[in-house]
């Protein structure tokens, strides 16, 4: 699918870029489009060698708290909630470890290391599934999860955002855990739904608790702060827990005497590979959004979309971060690269560029983890995935654009 698009970009582009010369006498728009390819080679790689060192960073600290047995503990946490969540699963089965582990990388925001759990988690549940063709109950629940995408450290966001030059990089983080929350609680509530899931149980009721109360005084805390109050915050709150997260992550591998130093190392050579694997998919999609957006086509549809915003009598600032919206189920790398490129246009700190980070942090790649998963697999019949998913993704994007405003104005 995601070549289709990718060709639809590049093909619409040109045409929109020949309207321009032949009807509106626009000579220059081929050299307009020229050089935005350009820019967009020249944006990617620069993006790239500038998160080298950061990815390494995060990488290195993943492999410690791998290795001394922080991760496999958080997993511990969420066993007597994916036990009454998912009973087709029988305690204690491999299959409960694996979600685990791979829940517990996602809210760390660690997507490299939640896939391999994931496709882990689908094989181990697959031993359980009764029609090996298609999706068990408990396995549609795991891809909503996933695809709601549960992070409490949005750590690419924040890269990305520092990397445009935003001056508090972090933001945004209380208004992504926010649309994330909304996101993962529609998908869970409308999957047991359909499924018949009996949610009315002590459990189930503790964890919920738990989980509201703690976004409930996030959401009193804020609300009586300013804006700007509300910005700066938010920031503070995403450092510390950063912080905090290092610190813990080195204490315990030193308490359990492990080469703190070696592992590092050896996590962080992972980050300077990824790093330079971006560099392509990067080029792919920036060069094609640019074209877009070179040929006067990309405004020209959010202009329209702006102007029936405008005759209902709604604020319409929330447009330009619309596509990255519309890409996000689609292409990680489509919608990043797309929250990239608003940000160039816009402003890293201006009210599109943090939205689009926010939608960007919100929810996952819907279509990218459903092809990934059921392939590990060999799935052909994804039942209500599909639907229960695109319903999380839709309340994800409605609260981050509501949040955006009361965050942002």
């Amino acid at each position: 699918m995601l070549h289709r698009i990718w060709l639809t970009f590049i093909l619409s582009a040109f045409v929109a870029t020949l309207w321009q010369v032949i009807f509106n006498q626009q000579l220059d728009s081929f050299k307009d489009v020229m050089d935005a390819i350009y820019a967009m080679a020249k944006l990617s790689v620069d993006i790239s060698i500038g998160l080298i060192g950061v990815l390494a960073f995060w990488l290195g600290i993943f492999q410690i708290a791998e290795k001394s047995g922080l991760v496999s503990k958080l997993s511990i946490l969420l066993e007597p909630l994916l036990c009454r969540l998912m009973p087709e699963i029988p305690k204690g089965h491999p299959a409960i470890g694996s979600i685990t582990m791979n829940v517990s990388a996602n809210v760390l925001g660690l997507d490299n290391a939640a896939t391999p759990f994931g496709i882990k988690a689908m094989q181990d549940m697959q031993g359980l599934n009764s029609d090996k063709t298609s999706l068990s109950n408990a396995q549609i629940l795991f891809l909503v999860i996933n695809t709601s995408s549960v992070t409490l450290f949005p750590i690419a966001v924040f890269l990305y955002r520092a990397e445009q030059g935003a001056q508090n990089p972090t933001d945004v983080f209380i208004p992504i855990l926010l649309a994330t929350f909304a996101s993962t609680i529609a998908g869970l509530l409308v999957t047991c739904w359909v499924q018949k899931i009996n949610l009315f149980n002590r459990v189930v009721f503790l964890y919920a608790a738990a989980i509201f109360a703690l976004i409930t005084s996030v959401i009193l805390y804020f609300s009586n702060l300013a804006a700007h109050q509300m910005a700066s915050q938010s920031s503070i709150v995403a450092n510390g827990l950063l912080l905090t997260f290092v610190i813990i992550v080195l204490s315990v591998g030193a308490i359990k005497k492990l080469n703190c130093y070696e592992l590092f190392v050896d996590g962080a050579k992972m980050g300077f590979e990824l790093a330079i694997s971006l560099i392509p998919y990067l080029i792919a999609m920036l060069f094609a959004i640019g074209m877009l957006r070179a040929s006067g086509l990309l405004d020209m549809v959010m202009g329209l979309v702006g102007h029936g915003v405008n005759l209902i009598g709604l604020d319409n600032r929330f447009v330009d971060a619309i596509p990255n919206a519309l890409m996000k189920p689609l292409s990680g790398s489509g919608a990043r690269a797309l929250m990239i490129e608003t940000m160039q246009h816009h402003g890293a700190d201006s009210f599109a560029g943090r939205l689009a980070s926010v939608l960007q942090g919100s929810t996952e790649t819907t279509f990218y983890i459903l092809a990934v998963y059921l392939g590990a697999v060999g799935i052909k019949h994804s039942r209500h995935a599909v639907a229960c998913c695109l319903f999380a993704d839709l309340a994800g994007i409605v609260t981050a654009i509501l949040v955006a405003y009361w965050f942002f104005g």
